[in-house]
């Protein structure tokens, strides 16, 4: 059993599709389809399932896959680790952010890192909480910070902190004199919400159906700058606090109408050796 063909299977298994796979390990489809078949061979079982337009895993192959990512996962952290030993810091780093965190958390990390690490290259990716997982656990991404995260033995996950969900409310919206609302509160409130696919708007959705209230949508969107900043909400808007809290993860590879509400709440860098000219 060989590296590249873990690598090549981890490939198919995230793209499934063999040319998809092919194209993102940058080999050639037809050699990638004989590592594969040698890999099943050795392990004695089919890993996929041939189907016309895609290639789905087996039982073998969903057992084999946990194992491939770990090993894969360790070889990357061993090679970081002795690479460590040789001097200056130099290379990529790719980091996955939620789009409910990322404008607001990401640019002063960015610029601290920079100042300390000049050298490095940093990668910038915004997705949802199931993109960010899939893309660490693929390797794609070094660390990420979400609101939410499935536990995953392939994972490991630090809580960074929490902050209070906020209802967001226009200057002169009967509740903006309050500081803190109550559900009962927002029992006749229309609600301006992210789409579904944000964590953050499924925590809403899950903390208003807790307490038998079926939010009336008046709209949905992908941003919270846009939410705030389209109608019916006036220039000014004020925030007040809800009974609950928003908690931030930092999650890496083991091996964020007047009278409608909005709601807010894979290391590759190596050491650089300084030229004699330096």
């Amino acid at each position: 059993m060989e590296l590249h063909q873990l690598r090549y299977f981890v490939a198919v298994a995230d793209e499934g599709n063999f040319s998809r796979a092919a194209a993102k390990v940058r080999v050639a489809q037809p050699s990638l389809s004989q590592q594969i078949r040698k890999l099943e061979a050795e392990i004695g079982q089919p890993l996929f399932d041939r189907l016309p337009r895609s290639v789905v895993l087996t039982e073998a192959g969903r057992c084999l896959l946990e194992y491939a990512r770990q090993i894969l996962a360790s070889i990357d952290d061993a090679r970081r680790s002795v690479d460590e030993l040789k001097g200056k810091i130099a290379g990529d780093v790719a980091v996955g952010a939620i789009p409910t965190v990322a404008p607001y958390v990401l640019p002063e990390l960015v610029i601290t890192f920079q100042k300390h690490y000049p050298d490095v290259t940093l990668h910038i990716v915004e997705d949802a909480t199931a993109g960010i997982t899939r893309r660490i656990e693929a390797g794609e991404l070094d660390v990420a910070l979400a609101s939410t995260c499935q536990q995953s033995p392939t994972l490991r996950v630090e809580l960074l902190g929490k902050e209070p969900l906020l209802a967001l409310v226009p200057e002169g919206h009967p509740l903006a004199k309050q500081t803190v609302i109550t559900f009962d509160d927002l029992k006749s409130q229309r609600f301006l919400l992210l789409h579904e696919m944000h964590c953050l708007s499924q925590q809403v959705h899950h903390l208003l159906e807790s307490r038998r209230l079926l939010p009336e949508v008046a709209l949905a969107g992908s941003q919270l700058s846009t939410i705030a900043k389209r109608p019916p909400f006036p220039p000014k808007i004020r925030r007040s606090r809800v009974t609950r809290t928003s908690r931030l993860y930092l999650i890496v590879s083991s091996a964020a109408a007047s009278d409608s509400i909005g709601q807010t709440p894979r290391s590759r860098m190596t050491p650089k050796t300084a030229s004699s000219g330096k």
